[in-house]
């Protein structure tokens, strides 16, 4: 009876804080219930709602020996401690989008986007990580593209192999891009992310040599390691001499990031991808627990309204209305394609127990979730006029007294000098048109821990904030090139089964090599045309992550109905029938809209007419042609990720209609059943 009161209390109290976010209008609402409404909602979902799935739906088996134990091989397969698989898994589906996004998101006001985190990070983004993680996990750790393969058939699982493998090649060029802007002419941020690299090689020989399985002292010792790495960022920033060692431009940067990703795909996972993503994490969580308390001690004010006059799509930020914009802009906090991608490559090659599925897959999710609630609350405790006068293009609302009259006229007033004295308080020359929505966040991050701890410190939480946020990237960057690597292996097992074992060394170097060259190209071009190449497929991110999002929940619905459990199957049928539509109609805006701040085509096309008509300054005029060439590269892109898209849902529903009906389809691809010895193992301990 005390159980079933306390969960009506917290379902009651949790219905309350939503209430209040949603109906509160005209006056300012305290960030507070936004905190009370996430912890309440997640407990709830992951009490109730996830534990039905694990029991129900998956009927996950504690005695059934995963991949990790019956392929281990010290490579790729090595039984983990779960706690290192969470810490692994966060740290790599952790990436920008859960702090980026909703900032972004912001401009349409608080509501929108924390509804979106709320209920598709609940009943999307937690359910596609946990039934990709146990189906990958019952098929010998299978890449999702493979999975298509294997349960859809040639022509769905080619779609599929195509579109995942050519989705992440593009969102690991867009990371990087963003760990290499977060870590440019910033000593302090390149010098703490480098050390993150030997520690966690210490880390990983600790555990694997010195004292196996002897977690709790390995954490203690690194994590002493990862504190003073970023003291010594500090003292490398405010050192000449040391200054110079780690203050690069963004190419050189740019190559150390592309070796990093080919080492982080072929070392052996225990020495490095795996020790440091789960010793990242500890930044992660422990910088996110600080802002939970400053909020909590400090229980400012949310000053953006909960619908801002830009939700017909004349934003500053970004073009495009509130539907389908919005739950493209907030993908990682929500749900998120990538995370797939983690859930069927690194993690069920670590996993020991099916157990442990339910909190890797569903609380890792709910996890991020939480991290993009605290980013909402940092972006909307600004004034709005800062907000906007920080993430507004100058070429929307131009320099800055234009900027400040322009943002000011909205309705959200700002000024020259508050923004003067703001960006002189964070030790910065100016903070007008810093797109991106990270300088913000930081801004509104160290703004809170100043408030708590001392406002003599805004520099250094501000530039802590930058480098947590770079930190928080490349963990996603180093495991999705990892992830890159298996998918290709799995593409070319197809055609000579010897390249498809994933720890065969000629192959892990091959593959290694083309995947780091694929993204690492597109980077390239992207730091030395800052006016083109990469950058022009930011758009896409956002589209491309939910499409990746669709294909692995149409894996996991034909997967579902194929095992007789078509009862069960909205699970997955319900999220994958709305990334559809959302990710259809944004395309189709893309493609088509003639407002040249939303379709690829109109922009182009407005460019080539000033061109022609010499109406650009000389320096515009040099790269518009790149330009012109990279927007309409951009629809093609996006026209191809649609198509495919629909090909598979179609083959999905082919497969599933000829199962229903009796007719032959492919077999279910589950590995057979093999009891586990490692139940009652260390491991498990």
């Amino acid at each position: 009876m005390l159980k079933i009161l306390l969960w009506i209390l917290v379902g009651g109290l949790g219905a309350s804080a939503v209430g209040g976010i949603a109906l509160q209008r005209g006056e300012t609402i305290n960030s507070l219930w936004f905190i009370i409404a996430a912890v309440c909602v997640y407990t709830l979902a992951y009490r109730f709602y996830a534990a039905w799935i694990a029991a129900k739906v998956l009927a996950v088996d504690p005695t059934r020996a995963t991949p990790a134990e019956r392929l281990d091989n010290g490579r790729d397969f090595v039984p983990t401690n779960r706690w290192i698989v969470f810490g692994h898994h966060f740290a790599a589906i952790a990436g920008p989008g859960p702090l980026v996004g909703p900032t972004l998101a912001a401009q349409f006001g608080y509501l929108p986007g924390t509804l979106w985190i709320l209920i598709g990070a609940v009943l999307g983004g937690c359910v596609q990580d946990m039934v990709t993680l146990f189906f990958s996990t019952r098929r010998n750790a299978r890449s999702l593209g493979q999975m298509a393969r294997d349960e859809l058939g040639v022509l769905g699982g080619t779609a599929a192999l195509i579109a995942t493998f050519a989705i992440m090649i593009i969102l690991i060029a867009v990371l990087g891009l963003v760990v290499v802007n977060a870590m440019k002419h910033s000593p302090w941020a390149t010098s703490t992310v480098a050390a993150t690299i030997p520690i966690a090689m210490i880390v990983g020989l600790y555990m694997r040599s010195i004292r196996p399985g002897r977690v709790l002292e390995a954490s203690i010792f690194g994590v002493a390691l990862l504190l003073a790495s970023v003291a010594y960022g500090g003292f490398v920033d405010r050192s000449e001499t040391w200054r110079v060692v780690f203050d690069h431009d963004g190419l050189t940067l740019a190559w150390a990031v592309i070796a990093y990703g080919f080492a982080a795909a072929v070392f052996p996972v225990w020495l490095l991808l795996a020790p440091r993503d789960y010793l990242s994490t500890f930044v992660k969580l422990g910088t996110i627990t600080l802002l939970a308390i400053a909020i909590v001690i400090l229980r400012p004010e949310v000053k953006m309204p909960a619908i801002t006059p830009f939700i017909d799509g004349t934003g500053p930020i970004f073009g495009g209305k509130l539907f389908p914009f919005v739950f493209i802009t907030i993908a990682c906090g929500a749900i998120s394609g990538f995370h797939a991608l983690i859930s069927s490559g690194t993690t069920p090659k670590l996993l020991t127990s099916e157990r442990d599925i339910r909190m890797i897959g569903y609380g890792g999710m709910l996890l991020e979730s939480f991290v993009a609630m605290m980013a909402m609350i940092a972006a909307t405790v600004l004034d709005p006029g800062v907000f906007f006068a920080i993430n507004s293009p100058a070429g929307v609302v131009g320099a800055e007294a234009a900027a400040v009259a322009k943002i000011s006229s909205w309705g959200f007033p700002v000024t020259v000098e508050q923004m003067q004295a703001l960006a002189a308080q964070m030790g910065e020359a100016s903070l007008f048109a810093r797109t991106g929505g990270a300088p913000s966040l930081a801004v509104g991050m160290a703004s809170l821990f100043g408030r708590v701890f001392g406002d003599g410190f805004l520099a250094l939480w501000y530039h802590f904030a930058i480098m947590f946020e770079a930190i928080f990237i490349l963990t996603t960057l180093d495991a999705g090139t990892r992830v890159g690597r298996f998918m290709l292996q799995d593409m070319l097992g197809n055609i000579w089964p010897k390249l498809g074992e994933t720890s065969w060394t000629p192959s892990v170097m091959l593959t290694s090599a083309i995947v780091v060259a694929g993204w690492g190209y597109f980077l390239y071009i992207g730091v030395i045309d800052p006016n083109g190449g990469v950058n022009i497929l930011w758009p896409l991110f956002g589209i491309a992550n939910q499409i990746l999002a669709a294909i692995a929940l149409c894996v996991a619905t034909g997967i579902l109905v194929k095992s007789n459990k078509l009862r069960h199957a909205w699970i997955s049928g319900l999220p994958l029938a709305w990334l559809v539509t959302i990710t259809s109609t944004a395309a189709w805006e893309k493609l088509v809209s003639a407002d040249v701040r939303i379709g690829f085509f109109a922009a182009a096309n407005d460019l080539s007419a000033k061109l022609e008509g010499g109406l650009l300054p000389p320096e515009k005029a040099h790269t518009a042609p790149q330009l012109i060439f990279n927007l309409h590269l951009d629809a093609a892109i996006t026209l191809c990720f649609v198509v495919l898209l629909w090909l598979i849902v179609l083959d999905m529903l082919r497969v599933v209609f000829r199962h229903l009906s009796g007719r032959p389809a492919l077999p279910l691809s589950e590995a057979p059943h093999c009891p586990s010895r490692l139940i009652e193992n260390w491991v498990r301990d």
